[in-house]
């Protein structure tokens, strides 16, 4: 699609924090989340068998580091995009262009 961008980078160096994607003139941090691992509520485990005491914290945990990005990256002037692993590279791809260039739009 003709964007420039970085992968596997710290939006805001003094935040320990990788983004998957990042856009840093646009300021856009992107973040591919794991369906199970960051409690997608479609895709998400519904329960463990074996640990789920553990299972379910350190989930909960993930999504609560996931929120504490967030507000800290748009604190710093970012905009966050989070993209689901189960949704189409094409679709999320196309959703990551459309709001770069709408942002862009002066109009």
């Amino acid at each position: 699609m003709g964007l420039r961008y970085f992968i596997h980078r710290r939006p805001v160096p003094s935040l320990n924090r990788q983004a998957d994607i990042v856009f840093p003139r646009a300021r856009v941090a992107v973040f591919v989340d794991g369906c199970h691992w960051h409690g997608c509520p479609e895709h998400g485990p519904k329960r463990h068998l074996t640990n789920g005491w553990y299972w379910s914290e350190k989930i909960a945990s993930n999504v609560r580091r996931d929120r504490d990005t967030d507000q800290r990256l748009e604190a710093s002037g970012w905009t966050v995009i989070r993209v689901w692993e189960h949704e189409g590279a094409a679709g999320a791809a196309q959703r990551i262009a459309d709001y770069l260039r709408q942002s862009q739009d002066p109009g």
